[in-house]
């Protein structure tokens, strides 16, 4: 059973996307690497406070684990922002979380032992750590919307294929089957749904390459070698209208493929390292979701670190 949280009186749910804040503990820095976790923090702070947000994600490599001596104090330090405030949150686990001396599952399991945190212990014998959903409820308490959550793991396991990890088919199976009976439970109609994990599918070149977006892309998609199938479970479902991922700091654009919006967060901490001085391409923020109880439809902008909505370009693909 997934948790639940509220639409609001007005039928509308916000949720704020963090994105890379890959904290490192104070303290616990290499004295090569900047120390820009105030930097980080403040940007959290500003969008807290402009969007005041009903559900904050943190969208992968919420730590930097290989860079300090102490991944759970980082963890603590990175999700502070919501915690102390009361907000509830979730969080999803990207490659640099698991780089240093933390598996994932004990990184899950520091998530779960916090107060506001609205995440769920996995599913047994399921891969990765942190997979799991949440049901968003309307004023009389029904189901109206569906959060999913999975892990999309570090790196590859197979000799033979270097690169990123995937999304496992057990997984893809445990998103078919709770989609399915979410829907039945709904008296055979699928709930509007969104998804949330680290590291962006292939669909996500292809959409940039043949598709009008929204946004910037100063990097290639560091996509993995393998698809192994969630965008094509998630079309024949019918029920994920966006699906949302960080990674690529340097992209931040969103576009339609086959009826879903794909969509890059807006990285939190830094956008980009030239010859290792940092150039940011643009400003640090997040990205805004909000939904609206009884629509099968979302608004989504990007909110940047100065309190400013983000004007972004349109790409129009070379035909």
């Amino acid at each position: 059973m997934s948790r639940k949280l509220s639409f609001r009186d007005d039928g509308t749910f916000v949720i704020v996307q963090f994105s890379d804040v890959e904290f490192i503990a104070d303290g616990d820095h290499d004295p090569d690497t900047p120390d820009i976790n105030a930097e980080t923090r403040r940007t959290m702070e500003t969008v807290i406070a402009a969007e005041r947000p009903d559900l904050i994600v943190f969208a992968g490599d919420v730590t930097a684990s290989a860079r300090g001596n102490d991944p759970l104090a980082s963890f603590r330090q990175a999700v502070a922002p919501a915690e102390e405030r009361g907000i509830p949150w979730a969080a999803v686990f990207g490659n640099h979380d698991s780089e240093g001396a933390i598996a994932r599952g004990r990184m899950h399991e520091e998530q779960l032992a916090h107060q506001h945190n609205v995440a769920e212990a996995d599913p047994p014998d399921l891969s990765g750590a942190g997979n799991f959903s949440i049901t968003l409820v309307d004023r009389s308490g029904s189901p109206a919307a569906e959060l999913y959550f999975l892990d999309s793991g570090d790196y590859s396991a197979l000799p033979s294929i270097g690169g990123y990890d995937w999304i496992r088919r057990d997984q893809i199976r445990w998103y078919t089957e709770l989609s399915r009976a979410r829907a039945e439970a709904n008296g055979g109609i699928s709930l509007p749904s969104l998804a949330f994990f680290h590291i962006p599918f292939p669909e996500y070149r292809e959409v940039w390459e043949q598709q009008i977006c929204e946004g910037h892309c100063y990097e290639g998609v560091s996509a993995p070698r393998i698809n192994s199938g969630m965008f094509a479970a998630m079309a024949e479902r019918g029920d994920i209208m966006g699906a949302f991922v960080g990674h690529d700091h340097a992209n931040d654009y969103s576009g339609t493929l086959h009826g879903i919006r794909l969509c890059y967060g807006r990285s939190t901490r830094y956008v980009s390292y030239v010859d290792g001085v940092r150039q940011d391409r643009f400003p640090t923020g997040s990205r805004v979701i909000r939904l609206k109880a009884g629509e099968r439809s979302f608004e989504t902008w990007i909110r940047q670190n100065d309190g400013s909505v983000a004007e972004l370009p349109v790409h129009h693909p070379e035909r």
